[in-house]
């Protein structure tokens, strides 16, 4: 039987925040959360490995919900946090594990289904929305091309990967000294498999002071 592990990644300062975003409030209550209730309500995912900047708020999320298993600090990049998460994991238990934004408050229920079921056929899964607008290529001030649109993806999370082969290209990485955007990178440059299946608009990534008014205006809308 498969079983779902789901990590959220909040680890992050938020230099170009300001502060931690991840406990910015959104109508009362910090982004992370409103992202971690989505997957404990989730009826296919198992457990959640909550990744947060050091161990201040590690009792609190702890004794919240049955489904937040560990609450681990996370590194100084991204994967790194990753990797702690992943650690965290019981490797003779593990099977599917998403990787989620923790300051992406929107994922749908319908979104994690996906993610879940293409990871299960595929090995790994993620969800991206076709570029609407006219992208370049520009080296310094100079257009050097045009890219075709038609090619071209923005990628959300979760990011959903059988756990031995998120844990290799994890430790790959780690060896051989590569920084990777998205974990999906570190699964490419090894030569595996990632499909790609619907995302959704609404699932936006609050980076910015701007990003959150515009979080805002989608529970008005």
């Amino acid at each position: 039987m498969r079983r779902v592990s789901a990590i959220i990644v909040a680890a992050g300062k938020g230099k170009r925040f300001g502060s931690a975003k991840q406990f910015a409030l959104l109508r009362g209550k910090p982004l992370l959360d409103w992202s971690l209730e989505k997957f404990e309500s989730h009826p296919d995912v198992d457990e959640i490995v909550l990744v947060l900047p050091d161990d201040r708020e590690k009792a609190a999320y702890l004794g919240r919900s049955r489904k937040v298993i560990a609450v681990v600090a996370g590194g100084p990049r991204r994967q790194d946090s990753v990797f702690c998460g992943v650690e965290a994991l019981d490797p003779e238990r593990a099977h599917i594990v998403l990787v989620h934004d923790g300051v992406r408050p929107f994922v749908s229920c319908a979104l994690i289904t996906r993610v879940i079921e293409e990871t299960q056929r595929k090995g790994a899964a993620i969800p991206a929305v076709p570029v609407e607008e006219t992208v370049k290529e520009v080296d310094g001030t100079r257009v050097v091309r045009t890219l075709d649109r038609e090619r071209l993806y923005r990628v959300q999370t979760p990011q959903g990967f059988l756990y031995p082969v998120l844990r290799t290209a994890l430790e790959r990485a780690r060896e051989e000294g590569y920084s990777g955007t998205d974990e999906a990178a570190l699964l490419e440059r090894t030569g595996e498999m990632v499909a790609v299946v619907a995302g959704d608009p609404r699932n936006i990534k609050v980076t910015t002071p701007l990003d959150l008014k515009m979080a805002e205006a989608c529970l008005e809308s």
